[in-house]
């Protein structure tokens, strides 16, 4: 019984497969439309096969954390394993650790499997093969969960420091410091935005140009209004705009982008605070309204 229905679900899981990924079902992209029109052979027809394959491994990537993701996250938690400053073998040493880490979860993930396999569907091979796969890969995937959980923690850190950085910036620079002067003051204080700042002027001390140093910094965390404060300064460091004023108006759209993602922080929280509510409080009620009813009801 649990052999068909696992060979059902493989069968069924082939033929959604194979339907998404239909000729006919698909619409060509826009390398297709474009490509007759630059000189270029249209691929559509040679990859409508992988494509299905390709976005498969990508997602499975993306949740698993494949090497340029896991990468990225790690940079962003510690600033010495930035590449572009020298700290490609720190880099290459925490990926290693990860991936050791993301071993033992699957260890433990597959060890936790094994009794829930012979519980759920008795002794047979396929159904513990099947749990031992599901557990492995589960196990992985909450290590990689979680690092991707720390990196979001990290960016809000990032984003509900940017406010303050950005005044003390505006501060500094309106009473004579220039713009690296100012930096290296404010990234004197504490915060995981004055560490990753105090990174950057190290590199721009070996001879880093201080807004490369900070576009790249901005790229590196994909934080978006952090990226749009360094824009702002790039521009107007180019353009030769009072440099006091721009700094003042990003302070302001940073504390702005941070009350915006307050309250929609806040939205999510009053729905998940109707979670309990309905499904716990809510029953009860009913279950005392309603109990004293019944028991009358039976005992006349």
């Amino acid at each position: 019984m649990n052999v068909g229905i696992l060979l059902g679900l493989l069968a069924g899981t082939g033929f959604l497969v194979l339907l998404h990924a239909a000729p006919w079902n698909r619409s060509p992209g826009i390398e297709a439309r474009v490509g007759p029109y630059l000189g270029a052979a249209p691929s559509y027809r040679a990859s409508w096969w992988a494509d299905p394959l390709r976005g498969l491994g990508s997602a499975v990537g993306a949740r698993l954390g494949s090497g340029r993701v896991v990468a990225e996250r790690l940079a962003v938690l510690d600033p010495s394993l930035d590449p572009a400053s020298d700290g490609a073998s720190g880099l290459e040493a925490a990926l290693a650790q990860h991936r050791a880490e993301q071993v033992l979860f699957s260890v433990a993930g597959v060890v936790s499997a094994v009794p829930a396999g012979f519980l759920a569907g008795g002794s047979t091979p396929v159904t513990v093969v099947a749990f031992v796969v599901a557990g492995g890969f589960a196990g992985a995937l909450v290590r990689g969960e979680l690092l991707a959980r720390r990196v979001r923690v990290r960016r809000a850190e990032i984003a509900a420091d940017l406010p303050d950085v950005a005044e003390l910036l505006a501060l500094s620079v309106g009473a004579g410091e220039n713009v690296a002067g100012a930096l290296e003051r404010v990234a004197a204080g504490n915060g995981p935005l004055c560490a990753q700042l105090r990174h950057s002027l190290g590199r721009v001390r070996t001879g880093t140009p201080l807004l490369d140093a900070l576009l790249d910094l901005a790229g590196r965390w994909g934080v978006a209004p952090f990226t749009r404060f360094v824009d702002g300064i790039a521009v107007a460091v180019e353009a030769g705009s009072p440099l006091a004023e721009v700094l003042r108006a990003q302070a302001g759209d940073a504390r702005e982008a941070e009350r915006r993602r307050l309250i929609e922080s806040g939205g999510r929280k009053e729905v998940q605070m109707m979670v309990p509510v309905v499904f716990g409080v809510l029953p009860v009620t009913v279950l005392f309204a309603v109990y004293p009813g019944l028991a009358q009801l039976q005992l006349g």
